[in-house]
């Protein structure tokens, strides 16, 4: 297997040594690391051009976001697979071959993952850590919205996808857009594919004071939800899936429903529970009703809290891990 790794680079020049580092790093070495600046304007790419060794390449390209980046990386791999990691992030020596291991136990699947571990601290790179006791699971995932409401199985840095359905797809990931862009892929890519999983954490991922999943909760549904619920009326999404895929959309804006109603934005939660509709008949959305009619103002920062810890798992990004 000839892995192609996709690095997206914005300002993380005190990450992105390590990042690439550990993909060298590899008992699978990799094909190729492809690293697209997108106009950093710390010293980001000068960072990248003092490792020599020749699988490193690096683009540079004017500030486009991390969508064009990724999209940049895609058509300029020459491997047969391209894998993901965030620049800010790391793999554990035996990621590639834990994918590897994904493919050979199911060889028809056209999507590869792992599941990961946070790393809280900002500086420095973690030491490998054991991943298993000797034995790891390989879980074959049929319905992948149906398993991400679950638990997330995988994330941006420890996925990788066969070049050749990337290609295929034509549209990769929906350059614009800042919210949901990786998820999309994810899941077009899964109605054309099985997805092939490691149930053991072989990536880190840093979180960052400037994460932008602490940004402040949307007022409007991000548009990969709208899309995907397009999709699923209009019968571009395999009909086996539809009924998941609306199930999806419908919880997700549930969980956004309570984080604006924890920012204090109660109409906004009501707007979200009224798309959310055709999920009325769940008790989440029948409370998440209720508490957006009748909680008082005051109580939003003690509901913020409530809600970090019990409508996790409905995120888009899944339950901490």
């Amino acid at each position: 297997m000839k892995f192609s790794v996709v690095i997206p680079l914005y300002n993380k020049a005190r990450y992105v040594h390590g990042a690439v580092r550990s993909v060298l790093a590899q008992s699978l070495p990799p094909h190729e690391v492809i690293v697209v600046d997108d106009g950093s304007s710390d010293y980001s790419a000068e960072v990248v051009q003092t490792i020599t060794d020749p699988r490193v390449r690096l683009i540079r390209q004017p500030n486009s976001g991390v969508s064009a980046a990724r999209n940049r990386g895609i058509a300029a791999a020459t491997g047969d697979w391209i894998a993901f990691l965030d620049a800010d992030d790391w793999y554990h020596p035996d990621m590639l071959a834990a994918l590897k291991q994904a493919h050979e136990a199911c060889p028809e699947a056209g999507m590869l993952g792992t599941q990961t571990r946070t790393m809280t601290n900002t500086l420095g790179d973690p030491d490998p850590w054991p991943v298993t006791d000797g034995f790891v699971e390989v879980e074959v995932v049929e319905d992948l919205r149906q398993r991400w409401m679950r638990t997330a199985p995988f994330n941006s840095s420890s996925v990788a996808i066969r070049t050749s359905l990337l290609r295929e797809m034509g549209t990769c990931f929906i350059e614009g857009e800042s919210h949901g862009e990786d998820l999309d892929l994810w899941f077009r890519a899964a109605d054309r594919t099985l997805v092939a999983v490691v149930n053991a954490p072989f990536a880190a991922i840093r979180v960052l004071p400037d994460s932008l999943s602490r940004r402040t909760p949307p007022a409007t549904p991000p548009e990969y939800l709208k899309r995907m619920r397009d999709a699923a009326r209009s019968g571009e999404i395999p009909p086996e899936r539809r009924r998941s895929a609306l199930w999806f959309v419908g919880q997700q804006e549930v969980t956004m429903a309570r984080e604006t109603l924890g920012g204090g934005n109660r109409l906004a939660a009501l707007r979200f529970l009224w798309d959310a509709r055709y999920v009325a008949f769940t008790r989440r959305w029948q409370l998440t009703l209720l508490m957006a009619l009748f909680m008082p103002s005051h109580a939003a920062e003690t509901f913020q809290r409530w809600r970090l810890r019990s409508a996790e798992a409905f995120s888009p990004e899944g339950p901490v891990q």
